[in-house]
């Protein structure tokens, strides 16, 4: 079957002509292209679906017989300089192209409905076609300079899709951040590319691994400027991926549409820092400062990523930080030189967090039925609850992910991220703790996000579900007391006084009145949104935006048994590990991922231990608690303000304001990079105004001044003029007489 290979370019430029006609057709014949709107998105859809079929030959293909596969012709060739283009294929290459293949076309049949009443509907799939094509091209490189040239073109279409919507200014500021913090690790990218070119004279991986690995290994190289290349190198993957401390466009990416932080900030690009290392894994695998450096890098990222997510009151930046400490377990798994399981856990988080982010968009999608869209209100947390009523297979599907990303067996995550864990213990025990901590971290998260969205009573806009006419609700928030006080007060809700009791956290109880509905009409008429289809309640979903949530779960179920470790002596590899058999190979790395049962429970269960007092700790925080517990005697024992209640208070203080001030990471770039280079720059215009500018202005000045001056000295007579010229000249000879 050596004759695919030979096919292998039709991978990236299969989905091209979808944006090319698009842009074609709205230039030319604008109103035709956007009659026909669905054939651009089924056209895209089916080319995808064409590529992803050949990428799984491919897979299989590889699989079978664990070949490498590559392909160049000349682009470029001088005396001393010849630049080739062509694809590579090996099991890294196949498995980003089912990666990005597969997750592509569900978020793409998902777009479908979600921007079906979005003017800008065939831009966003312009956009997204144009950006599969990229990011595939990117993937099958054989080369860093036509890496470096899909990563640019990957970086362009983020910065459109992040601002999608760029008539909103914070979508238009979160697109700006996202270019100019990525310029940042693209400039060390492009440097270091240049610089291993200075080193080996290459830029084709197979020539640039055999040549630098031998001048290694002679001594024939400055290990400094190694290093420093290398380190350039990694800062291209730290900005890509999020990782500290060029993480702070993620974030603020989630103001573009869902489906882009499904396929984009989750799954795909966000991943392609991920591949740039395990590509280049070859380079630094032999330089132990950057494996340390990287590993470093990675775990200070799961555990900020985790802390940051803690406080978060928009569901969609909650998921974000999550992914940046997912993202972080990776590089940390790079970084400790487990190849397999930085993959391994690659594959497993794409599809979980796929899965969350489009059961996000789904909530989102719902809540517009009720408060219109408005990204501040149908995104925050704290004015959802209550909706597993309404959204129940949205519910099923984003708690399946959570449970995923908490690391609970049998579910995808848990056999990816427990391979990391215990790979951790023999790398550095102090990477472990904080690895577990983290793992306690993301499950109390996660679940917070979980309870907040579904369950209790829907805070905004509520009919009670009793029937009577009013009911209390208790929300029980660890992060402050105001946190639904300000937002009842938004939208008008009344408190009652003294006639139930208060929760954990919150001096005053909620009540939700009947009359809310009315409240709600008049809100609606007020702002204009009565012409969009609302209801009392959210609704769930249509079909096609379910559709992909489906697959997904499934994904999510069985995806992690292609590495599941059970193999003894005499048995096959799992399927993973033959995949990857020809770069392990390559990276003289252990390919034998075997555990006995014993081993592997013993490990389980102390990982899926520490997630279970997560989620513990998340419904004792976050589960709603009704006035049906009005004696409960943990509610009395924390209204106490003995000391251990006031150091708990603190405590709660400084973890919020770390957690929703971002770890004060954008206020101490703001202050030194923003302010400072502003006032570098007024230092730079004085210098130059005033001095520059000021010299020979000084001079010109003088010359004006001094020109005037002897201007009136003149009398206009010619005799005078002779005198004085005679007269000065005289002086002069007498001068140099008297000198020389």
């Amino acid at each position: 079957m050596e004759h695919i290979y030979q096919y292998a370019w039709i991978i990236p430029f299969l989905p091209l002509p979808v944006p090319l006609l698009i842009g074609v057709g709205l230039l030319f014949f604008p109103t035709a292209t956007k009659n026909l709107r669905r054939i651009w998105a089924f056209s895209s859809i089916s080319l995808l679906s064409i590529v992803m079929i050949f990428s799984m030959k491919l897979s299989i293909q590889q699989i079978n017989s664990n070949s490498i596969y590559q392909y160049v012709w000349s682009w470029t060739i001088n005396n001393d300089f010849s630049l080739e283009f062509g694809y590579l294929l090996d099991p890294l290459t196949s498995i980003m192209s089912m990666l990005i293949t597969t997750v592509a076309i569900l978020v793409l049949i998902y777009s479908d409905n979600y921007m079906s009443h979005d003017q800008g509907y065939l831009r966003f799939f312009a956009y997204m076609s144009f950006f599969n094509t990229s990011m595939l091209g990117l993937v099958t490189s054989s080369n860093l300079i036509q890496i470096y040239i899909f990563w640019e073109l990957v970086g362009m279409c983020s910065y459109l899709l992040i601002g999608f919507w760029f008539t909103r200014p914070i979508a238009a500021n979160a697109c700006q951040k996202a270019f100019v913090t990525n310029r940042v690790g693209d400039f060390g990218l492009l440097l270091g590319i240049l610089g291993f070119y200075w080193i080996t004279g290459s830029f084709e991986f197979r020539d640039l691994f055999e040549i630098f690995n031998n001048l290694i290994n002679n001594n024939e190289v400055d290990s400094f400027f190694c290093i420093l290349c290398a380190f350039l190198l990694f800062a291209g993957a730290v900005a890509k991926s999020a990782q500290f401390p060029l993480h702070v466009w993620l974030p603020d990416a989630m103001e573009g549409p869902t489906p882009i932080s499904a396929l984009i900030h989750a799954a795909t690009m966000v991943a392609a820092g991920i591949f740039l290392v395990a590509r280049l894994l070859p380079i630094f695998i032999v330089i132990p400062y950057i494996m340390y450096g990287i590993s470093l890098i990675g775990i200070i990222t799961v555990l900020l990523g985790a802390t940051l997510a803690l406080a978060q009151k928009d569901i969609k930046r909650s998921l974000a930080y999550s992914t940046m400490s997912q993202l972080g377990y990776m590089m940390l798994a790079l970084g400790m030189g487990s190849y397999r399981v930085a993959l391994f856990h690659l594959i497993t988080h794409a599809y979980s967090k796929a899965l969350l982010f489009l059961g996000s968009g789904s909530l989102i999608h719902s809540m517009e039925t009720i408060v219109g869209y408005s990204p501040d209100k149908s995104q925050n947390m704290v004015i959802m609850g209550g909706l597993t009523k309404h959204v129940p297979i949205t519910k099923i599907a984003f708690l399946i992910g959570t449970l995923s990303l908490c690391g609970i067996p049998p579910l995808a995550c848990f056999w990816s991220k427990d391979e990391i864990l215990n790979d951790s213990w023999a790398y550095s025990p102090i990477f472990a703790i904080i690895a577990y901590f983290t793992a306690g971290l993301t499950a109390f998260y996660m679940f917070r996000i979980y309870f907040l969205t579904f369950e209790g009573h829907l805070n905004v806009f509520l009919k009670n579900y009793s029937g009577k006419k009013s009911s209390s609700f208790y929300s029980i928030s660890l992060w402050g007391k105001e946190e639904l006080k300000e937002v009842n007060q938004k939208f008008s809700l009344v408190t009652l006084n003294n006639t139930e009791k208060p929760s954990f956290f919150s001096k005053k109880p909620y009540i939700m009145d009947g009359n809310l509905r009315k409240i709600m009409r008049s809100f609606i008429t007020i702002t204009g949104f009565d012409n969009k289809n609302f209801s009392s309640y959210p609704n769930e979903s249509d079909n096609t935006m379910l559709f992909p949530l489906i697959i997904l779960i499934l994904f999510t179920f069985f995806i992690g048994f292609i590495g599941i470790p059970f193999n003894q002596e005499g048995m096959d590899l799992d399927i993973l590990t033959k995949w990857l058999t020809p770069s392990i190979n390559i990276l003289h790395s252990n390919s034998n991922n075997s555990m006995d049962w014993y081993e592997f429970v013993i490990n389980a269960t102390f990982s899926v231990s520490i997630a279970c007092l997560g989620i513990f700790i998340a419904f004792f925080f976050y589960k709603p608690v009704y006035s049906s517990f009005k004696n409960f005697n943990l509610i009395n024992s924390f209204d106490k303000k003995g000391p251990k209640r006031i150091f708990w208070d603190k405590m709660i203080t400084i973890i919020y304001n770390w957690s929703s001030n971002r770890g004060y990471i954008d206020t101490f770039y703001a202050i030194s990079l923003i302010k400072g280079l502003r006032g570098l720059s007024e230092l730079v215009l004085f210098f130059d105004r005033q001095i520059i500018d000021g010299i020979p202005n000084g001079f010109g000045v003088t010359s004006f001044f001094v020109g005037e001056s002897i201007k009136y000295g003149g009398g206009g007579r010619i005799s005078s003029y002779l005198f004085w010229y005679l007269f000065y000249v005289s002086i002069f000879f007498v001068i140099l007489y008297l000198f020389y």
